[in-house]
């Protein structure tokens, strides 16, 4: 049926304030008019948008749906579901599942589950290395065949210099992007926890920020010489911002991603041992979390992305050293970060399209989305004099694992408008 949104302002990259227009979206799913004031005809369902803004769909590049292998956690349509609950219209898959996604073959296997599910755009992403072992390179031909949008071993560095060189390099003629996640194993060693003030006073074993920042500036070094396009994934401390923007500036061909609970709590926030906020790379201290969120506003930092890590409640129950690292992130990224930033001012709506739209998009090789004339229907309805309170009921997630579980944001996503195909 075809559907008229009346009243609502159109957020875009570029446009701080909101655009208020009707947007009238045919039978085919696609938008066919956009105008300030537009009549309903017969059949058309229309919907009231007053003091509501139509947001292009988020696009996110990090995303664990734990299929195959990981039932019990997420699926290919639970993770679907919950992206679409937050507005989230399209997601790279990592390839950490069981077993690891490091051929054209098993990429293929995903695609046919996504295709089956048949909720939202879901890219596969593949290893570096097989097995995600670090000790020998994966089938790139294979699954730079399959159409695989970027090459990692997801939430594992490749541990050899001279691997990852072999990587880039091979990436590089193949036209794939290399994603790295930053660490330095012999430094993190068995840390659970941001090393600093707060490690020392739970008793925790401390990651210290180094252990990121050193495996940065190696991988920029990499692909400043082997000309292959990098990307960082999940940077979380000052320094690290620092290393990029430098390289950036050198002509290194490197973006990077932060997630929405890196820019907006710290270790502090862990509390009485909360192992919702487990997270790899941990959360860093307020410093840290303060030159993240102006890297976003300068343009340093590219893109958001939520990580979304499921784990069961029971996992999750575990003492703090021993619990998994990681949380849900799909359904509450919007919610936080209006709640923190926009509403407060910090930053605008133009600036999450941009990070969590459109950059995202681009980086994978993706066209943006928008809400104009001609183009398939692909935004959410929210609405700011709403409120939402994160509980387990209201995410649709299989693992409603959240440092935000029981917190009431500011807004609300009314809907998700997606035309499939």
């Amino acid at each position: 049926m075809a559907r008229l949104f009346k009243n609502g302002s159109i957020a875009k990259a570029g446009t701080p304030a909101p655009e208020r227009v009707d947007v009238f979206v045919g039978d085919s799913g696609k938008i066919e008019r956009v105008a300030p004031e537009i009549d309903a005809g017969e059949g058309v369902e229309v919907t009231d948008c007053s003091g509501c803004v139509l947001v292009p769909g988020m696009f996110d590049l990090h995303v664990h749906a734990r299929e195959p292998g990981e039932e019990d956690k997420e699926t290919i349509v639970t993770c679907g579901e919950a992206a679409l609950h937050g507005g989230v219209t399209g997601v790279v898959l990592m390839p950490d599942t069981s077993p690891a996604i490091d051929s054209g073959n098993l990429v293929k296997s995903v695609h046919d589950l996504v295709a089956e599910a048949g909720l939202i755009p879901m890219l596969q992403a593949g290893c570096l290395t097989k097995g995600r072992g670090g000790e020998e390179l994966a089938g790139f031909s294979g699954m730079v065949s399959r159409g695989v949008p970027m090459l990692t071993d997801s939430d594992r560095p490749v541990p050899s210099a001279d691997l990852l060189r072999r990587c880039m390099e091979y990436a590089r003629d193949f036209d794939v992007l290399v994603t790295s996640f930053c660490d330095t194993p012999s430094l993190t060693k068995c840390g659970v926890i941001n090393e600093g003030q707060t490690s020392y006073q739970l008793g925790l074993p401390g990651a210290p920020a180094i252990s990121q920042e050193i495996a940065i500036d190696r991988d920029l070094s990499l692909a400043r010489y082997t000309k292959a396009r990098l990307h960082i994934q999940q940077v979380s401390t000052k320094h690290g911002i620092d290393a990029i923007a430098v390289a950036k500036a050198e002509g290194v061909n490197v973006t990077c991603e932060v997630s929405p609970h890196h820019l907006l709590l710290t270790d502090v926030d862990i509390g009485d041992y909360n192992t919702a906020m487990k997270l790899n790379p941990p959360l860093r201290a307020s410093e840290d979390c303060e030159a993240l969120v102006e890297g976003l506003r300068n343009g340093t930092i590219d893109a958001i992305a939520s990580d979304h890590a499921p784990h069961t409640q029971f996992e999750k129950s575990a003492d703090f050293a021993s619990a998994p690292f990681g949380a849900t992130g799909l359904e509450t990224a919007v919610l936080a970060l209006y709640d923190r930033f926009i509403r407060s001012g910090d930053f605008g709506w133009d600036v999450l399209v941009q990070c969590y739209s459109n950059a995202p998009r681009k980086i994978v090789g993706l066209e943006p989305v928008s809400i104009a004339e001609g183009e398939k229907a692909d935004f959410f309805v929210f609405d700011p004099s709403a409120g939402t309170t994160i509980t387990a009921e209201y995410l649709t997630t299989k693992s409603p694992v959240t440092p935000f579980l029981g917190k009431t944001f500011s807004g609300a996503i009314k809907e998700t408008v997606f035309s499939v195909g």
